[in-house]
């Protein structure tokens, strides 16, 4: 059960970042609040994605003729 107050406090949730003060890279990658937390989620999946992309779209090396 999430019930908010009226000055930004929870009761059984988490606190919504209100004592929070972050600056630099911290205001937007963070664990305190729900919106630092989906950013952290979504950069590591852009990161999977860009990994998989890299090694699925890079050439294929070709293989030197034995024969020779």
């Amino acid at each position: 059960m999430h019930c908010v107050l009226s000055d930004s406090r929870t009761i059984g949730g988490h606190d919504a970042g209100s004592q929070h003060q972050f600056t630099g890279i911290a205001k937007y990658f963070n664990s305190y609040t729900i919106t630092g937390r989906r950013n952290c989620v979504l950069a590591t999946y852009a990161g999977i994605a860009v990994i998989f992309l890299y090694f699925k779209l890079k050439p294929k090396k070709k293989k030197a003729d034995a024969a020779k």
